[in-house]
């Protein structure tokens, strides 16, 4: 899959003739580099600080806890290694978004293979804390996207999804292909799954750490399994056991062209994907995304919004008329009581003229019954609807704290001709 840049962004703006913000430039920056510091913080703000902690205890103490059936310096250092495990992981992430992105520069100074790239010395080490704790989120979440035991998790959410595509599949005239928008890609397994259904998916997504680990796995992976991620690791608190806390998890459970390949063959049709690195709301109010889409596939997404009128105006303009929006997801407001001024990760991609995308001021919050009203208000014809479907998000089914969303998924069409809803 490639990645689909938005026409404000060329690259990393040091090369082309469109010089990117650098604010921007910033935020890319810092999230390749989260992915490299990773290891360094990850041990230091996991382990290091535990073993301080550990040798400033009474002796007696020390001495009871450093024997069996404890052994306590030997699970930190078990846990060390697991975060290298990890982290093998996020460097190949970030060797990647170097030269994918366009964000390298020549090491110079290199022994290795030619060509080997680096951080320019200006953006070097930029990464802050909370950047790295995104890369070390964007680990956890290859669990639920690419590993064979993250399927429960997303069979419960991508259900809904797949069932609406071949209902639409069926209205389609021999030879078209459904174009599917997936807004909040992440990691993009929605976005490959609709392509190995024989849709031409395109997803957005606005962070770039789940960009840049997207454009890795889909692009750059040798093998099915290459990776082994510890996505608990990090947490020392409600494990029944302390095997529940090394538990790995092989990634990615496919390898993407090995599975576009087979497909292929098997059924001798597979679609078109594409990925647009914008702003959800100025990249799809644009003209040419108007009526452009057959399907708009919303997962764990609607409560993004700080304005939830917007994202609903521009779902609805950028379906064909008869076109399908089908949701899943509870309402965590993202934004819930705070006021936006700027995006997610810190910059604005801009895109529409009249509009700030999701840095515009104000936000609201509505209740799952509000939203579906304002689902009408909108001009959409609600088709079905479930409430209270059990949704783990990243869950540890080993632990001794459990928590489940009770999500809401729905279809709602956008009639052929707009009714009247004043």
């Amino acid at each position: 899959m490639e990645v689909e840049e938005d026409t404000s962004w060329n690259g990393a703006g040091h090369t082309g003739e469109e010089a990117i913000d650098v604010d921007e430039l910033r935020v890319m920056y810092c999230a390749a580099d989260s992915f490299q510091q990773y290891p360094r913080l990850a041990h230091y703000q996991t382990t290091h600080l535990r073993r301080q902690s550990f040798y400033s205890l009474p002796q007696a103490h020390l001495r009871l806890l450093s024997s069996p059936p404890f052994n306590y310096l030997e699970t930190l250092s078990k846990v060390d290694d697991c975060i290298d495990s990890n982290a093998e992981l996020s460097r190949a992430i970030f060797k990647a978004a170097l030269s994918n992105f366009n964000l390298g520069v020549p090491d110079e100074k290199s022994r290795t293979a030619t060509g080997t790239l680096k951080m320019p010395d200006e953006w070097a080490g930029c990464a802050k804390n909370g950047d790295v704790d995104k890369a070390r989120s964007t680990i956890r979440q290859f669990y639920r996207d690419w590993s064979a035991e993250g399927k429960r998790e997303r069979d419960v959410c991508f259900r809904n999804v797949f069932k609406v595509v071949q209902q639409e599949q069926k209205r389609l005239k021999e030879g078209e292909k459904l174009r599917v928008l997936v807004p909040g890609a992440g990691l993009g397994r929605l976005v490959f799954e609709l392509f190995l259904r024989g849709c031409i998916a395109e997803g957005n997504e606005i962070s770039y750490h789940q960009l840049l680990a997207s454009s890795y796995i889909l692009n750059c992976c040798e093998r099915a399994g290459q990776y082994e991620v510890f996505p608990w690791v990090h947490g020392f608190s409600n494990h029944r056991t302390r095997r529940d806390q090394f538990r790995g998890y092989k990634v990615p459970d496919v390898h993407c062209m090995s599975e576009t390949m087979r497909v292929q063959e098997e059924t001798g049709r597979v679609g078109e994907m594409s990925m647009t690195a914008a702003d959800f709301l100025c990249e799809y109010a644009k003209e040419e995304n108007a009526g452009a889409f057959d399907v708009v596939a919303a997962v764990f997404f609607l409560d993004t919004a700080p304005n939830l009128i917007r994202y609903l105006d521009v779902i609805y303009g950028c379906l064909k008329p008869g076109g399908v929006l089908v949701n899943f997801g509870p309402l965590l407001w993202h934004f819930e009581g705070v006021m936006p001024n700027k995006s997610e990760n810190g910059a604005h991609m801009s895109g529409g003229d009249d509009m700030t995308g999701i840095a515009e001021p104000g936000n609201f919050e509505l209740t799952d019954e509000e939203v579906m009203e304002l689902v009408t208000k909108v001009g959409f014809v609600v088709e079905s609807r479930e409430t209270g479907v059990e949704a783990p998000y990243i869950h540890d089914t080993e632990s001794m704290l459990q928590t489940m969303y009770r999500a809401s998924t729905w279809v709602a069409r956008k009639p052929v001709i707009k009714a009247d809803t004043s």
